[in-house]
């Protein structure tokens, strides 16, 4: 199957224009050290429910020693928790979920079309299809190094209960 249309050119943005840096990514996102999968987000674009953002792969990645020693490629779930971020970071940003965080819901129609090694930059796109406030909200994701679509597919978010799973961590101990 040949990769579908770009949902935003890369003529259409601007990866040295920054509208959110790491720190303002956090205030959004509750992901820390390993786990985060942002680096910055260059577009939003809130009537066409869509943003851009990217991930730096430096050569300390945590799965860089195991994924494949000698031969080391981004772990397809790190793509798909990447575009998970950057939903998620657009969703609260925006409070389209009407949630405080917004957790993995699902994924559909993935497909990994290239390798994303260290050194490289996994552009990604997100595209809202539609939001169901305090449900579900559904976005058609690509990775793309350089111009090319490495990774694509339809990627679904949920309210997540922090209070009462922390309420429940403090408990258990």
């Amino acid at each position: 199957m040949a990769p579908r249309d770009f949902i935003i050119h890369p003529s259409d943005y601007d990866l040295e224009r920054v509208v959110a840096d790491i720190h303002e990514i956090r205030r959004w996102n509750k992901q820390r050290f390993e786990m985060e999968q942002l680096t910055a987000i260059v577009h939003e674009d809130l009537s066409r429910g869509l943003c851009v953002g990217y991930k730096d792969l430096g050569p300390d990645e945590f799965w860089i020693r195991g994924h494949f020693p000698g031969v080391p490629l981004m772990p397809g779930v790190l793509m798909c928790e990447a575009a998970a971020q950057l939903s998620s970071y657009f969703s609260t940003r925006y409070n389209l979920l009407d949630a405080a965080v917004v957790g993995f819901g699902g994924l559909e129609e993935v497909r990994f079309r290239e390798p994303v090694r260290p050194g490289n930059r996994l552009v990604i796109a997100v595209e809202r299809v539609r939001v169901r406030p305090k449900a579900m909200i559904v976005c058609r994701f690509q990775g793309l190094v350089r111009e090319s679509i490495v990774v694509d597919g339809v990627i679904k978010g949920v309210p997540l209960p922090i209070d009462a799973l922390a309420s429940a961590d403090k408990a258990a101990m």
